[in-house]
């Protein structure tokens, strides 16, 4: 199954990925209106640490047994079988956050319900790796990698 990776060696700290994620998500699917007059603003679901030397974006890992499902006291947080894909039901999610407690990497936001990277379904690439200007973060199948 395919996944987003991040190559901390070419990351430039530019945001760009956070930007695009934004947009991508975002009720305009414009990168001005998205990112600068959107009420409310959208949630980037990747996020980039480091600083101008070191640094690499972070998104959710879609991992094999995710600890997210399994904290879900509503059945809200799933893993769909054929894709491996982890998503948010965001009508059953009540927003408790126990997901975002028990993820080892940090890849869940906040808002009204739980926020995570979906791979941008229904897109040939994810947003944050189509418009990364240095290809620091791939969408490849590593082979069972996590």
């Amino acid at each position: 199954m395919k996944r987003v990776y991040a190559k901390e060696e070419l990351c430039l700290n530019c945001r760009l990925c956070e930007v695009y994620c934004k947009t991508s998500h975002s009720v305009s699917k414009d990168v001005l209106k998205a990112n600068k007059y959107e009420v409310p603003a959208p949630i980037s679901r990747v996020t980039v640490y480091g600083d101008n030397f070191s640094s690499a974006a972070v998104n959710c890992r879609h991992c094999d047994k995710p600890k997210c499902v399994q904290a879900c006291i509503t059945g809200a947080m799933t893993k769909d079988k054929k894709t491996g894909i982890v998503c948010v039901n965001e009508e059953k999610c009540i927003g408790c956050m126990t997901c975002l407690a028990v993820c080892p990497f940090g890849c869940i936001k906040t808002g009204k319900f739980a926020l995570k990277c979906d791979l941008c379904q229904g897109e040939d690439e994810p947003a944050c790796v189509k418009n990364c200007p240095n290809r620091a973060i791939v969408y490849i199948d590593l082979g069972g990698a996590k």
